[in-house]
C-alpha cells in the first residue's frame, strides 16, 4: 500500500471518527462541526466530526448569513491556496471510494481528450448553479433556501449520511420517497461508472473540486517539469488517468496530485514543489547578491 492510499484511509477514518454516531443512528453536533473539512464529506454521516464545506456554503448563501459565509469561503480559499486540487486526490473521503471501485477489475473506458474537455466544465455549471445562483435566489417566504447540491445531487451524501441513518432508525424508513429513489438512482450510476471510468463525480460533477481547481496553478503545492531533462516522451501523458498533458502544463487545473507521474518518468524531470513563491524569493535574493557582488567588484577595480 503505497502512501497516497495510506493517507486518504487516514484521512477519511479521522473525518469521520465519531463511532458512536454509526452504534446509535445519529448525526454528532459537536464544537468541531462549526468547522469545515477540507475533503468531500457529508455533515450527516453519523460519524461525522465536522461539517462538509460545499454543504456550509449553500447554507449560509441560502440563511443570508454573510459573516459566516466569509469564514466558510475564507476557509476554503485558504485550503485552496495551500493545497490546491491536492486534497482531491490525498483528503477526500468520496474520492478514496472512487480509487477503490476503479481497482475492481474491469475493462476500463479511457474517456478521450475531446469529450473530456467538454464535459470536465459541467462541475463548474453544477458549482454556480446548485451551491450558488439557487440558494441565493429560489428562497421560501421566511428566507431560507434548501442546499440543493446535497438535496438534489450529492451521491456523497446519499451514501455517507443518507443510507446509515434510514438504516439504522426506523423511524426515517416512513420518510423515503421518490427524492431520496432519485438520490439512490444517482449513486448507483456514480459507483457503476467509477469501476469502469477514474473518478467520474471528481472529474465532472464535484463543485468542490471545481472550486479548488480554479487555486491549482497559485497554490503553494506545485508540480515542475525541468526542461532540460524531460525528452516529451509522453510516459506521464499516458499514465496520467485525469487526462492531463503533464509535461506541458503541471499544474493544470484538473491534476489531483496523485504523483503517477512522477514515479513514471524515466528522466526525474517532474518534482513537487511545496514552497515554489519562497523558493522564487530566495532566487531573487541571490541574483540581488550576486549583481551586488558584481558592482562591487567593478568598482574596486576602477
Amino acid at each position: 500500500m503505497d502512501k497516497r492510499r495510506i493517507t486518504q484511509i487516514i484521512a477519511a477514518i479521522t473525518t469521520n471518527a465519531n463511532i458512536n454516531g454509526f452504534l446509535k443512528g445519529n448525526i454528532f453536533k459537536g464544537n468541531t462541526k462549526k468547522i469545515c473539512v477540507p475533503g468531500l464529506n457529508c455533515y450527516s454521516c453519523p460519524g461525522a466530526l465536522g461539517a462538509c464545506p460545499i454543504g456550509s456554503l449553500q447554507a449560509v448563501i441560502g440563511t443570508l448569513r454573510y459573516n459566516f459565509s466569509l469564514y466558510v469561503v475564507g476557509l476554503m480559499s485558504l485550503f485552496g491556496v495551500i493545497f490546491g486540487r491536492f486534497i482531491c486526490g490525498w483528503l477526500c473521503p468520496f474520492g478514496l471510494i472512487q480509487d477503490l471501485l476503479y481497482k475492481i477489475p474491469s475493462k476500463k473506458v479511457n474517456v478521450s481528450q475531446k469529450v473530456n474537455n467538454i464535459l470536465k466544465y459541467l462541475k463548474y455549471i453544477i458549482l454556480a448553479l446548485f451551491v450558488i445562483i439557487l440558494p441565493m435566489f429560489l428562497v421560501n417566504e421566511f428566507g431560507i433556501s434548501p442546499p440543493y447540491f446535497c438535496e438534489y445531487i450529492c451521491p456523497a451524501g446519499t451514501l455517507e449520511g443518507g443510507i446509515p441513518l434510514i438504516s439504522l432508525n426506523k423511524s426515517l424508513r416512513g420518510a423515503i420517497g421518490y427524492l431520496f429513489a432519485w438520490k439512490i438512482f444517482l449513486l448507483i450510476i456514480i459507483i457503476i461508472a467509477s469501476i469502469f471510468i477514474y473518478r467520474p463525480f471528481c472529474r465532472y460533477i464535484c463543485p468542490l473540486g471545481a472550486f479548488y481547481s480554479l487555486f491549482n496553478k497559485v497554490s503553494f503545492y506545485k508540480y515542475e517539469v525541468d526542461k532540460n531533462k524531460c525528452t516529451s516522451c509522453n510516459a506521464c501523458v499516458h499514465k496520467c488517468k485525469m487526462n492531463i498533458e503533464v509535461y506541458k502544463n503541471p499544474n493544470d487545473s484538473e491534476c489531483i496530485r496523485c504523483g503517477e507521474c512522477i514515479k513514471i518518468c524515466p528522466t526525474k524531470s517532474i518534482k513537487k514543489n511545496l514552497n515554489f513563491k519562497i523558493s522564487n524569493m530566495n532566487k531573487l535574493r541571490a541574483n540581488d547578491i550576486d549583481t551586488d557582488v558584481k558592482e562591487s567588484i567593478v568598482k574596486n577595480r576602477h
